[in-house]
């Protein structure tokens, strides 16, 4: 089985991601879509911090600490790049004027819920930021994060058991695995990584899954 990389993850987000586009893209690995958009496809990246018109991640050496994203790491800017108030950057999010979020998770359920922001541990620092906001503003949410946990344990669920961000928002998941829509059927794989059969993507997927025909 060959699981994809996280920048291999992070282009096939990237392939969905349509001409024109207002795109947030969360903490972690999401901003690694940054680095894979085609350069010849106009799509207009969103932060949560203020800015419209983010580019690919700097080169190295090239990094202005003072130019950052919401989650502190180095950005570069497009021309006709604006920033802005982080008032009026939760007005677009709030607005509904986002065309799609991609963000990280911890579990996503059968039905679209979204848990990505607290484990529920005693000793966890809640930190929701925006998440709230995008998973419920944004016109369509893509999730981007590894199948299992590290000890194991399908991320994807029949009903989240961690605090929840958002209910019913998640279109669609992309794994390390496999890339699957919520639909109001349920889960449907659309694809799956070599050497990986879909029995076998069944059995390591903790909700139901059907096969895209």
């Amino acid at each position: 089985m060959n699981k994809l990389t996280r920048d291999q993850m992070a282009a096939r987000v990237a392939r969905d991601i349509p001409e024109g586009a207002y795109v947030n893209l969360g903490i972690g690995l999401p901003t690694l879509v940054a680095n894979h958009l085609p350069a010849d496809r106009e799509v207009v990246l969103h932060s949560e911090n203020g800015i419209l018109g983010m580019g690919p991640a700097p080169a190295k050496g090239q990094e202005d600490h003072d130019l950052i994203n919401a989650g502190k790491q180095p950005v570069t800017m497009l021309p006709g790049a604006a920033f802005f108030h982080h008032a009026d950057s939760f007005a677009m999010m709030r607005g509904g004027h986002l065309d799609f979020c991609v963000l990280g998770a911890f579990q996503v359920a059968a039905n679209g819920d979204l848990a990505n922001w607290h484990t529920g541990a005693p000793d966890a620092i809640p930190a929701v930021g925006g998440a709230m906001d995008l998973a419920i503003g944004a016109k369509q949410l893509f999730v981007m994060m590894e199948h299992l946990t590290k000890s194991g344990e399908s991320k994807i669920v029949e009903r989240c058991t961690y605090p929840l961000t958002g209910l019913r928002c998640v279109s669609r998941i992309y794994t390390d695995l496999a890339v699957i829509d919520i639909t109001p059927k349920g889960l449907l794989a659309l694809e799956w990584v070599d050497g990986l059969s879909f029995d076998e993507l069944c059995r390591l997927t903790g909700a139901p899954l059907a096969r895209a025909q």
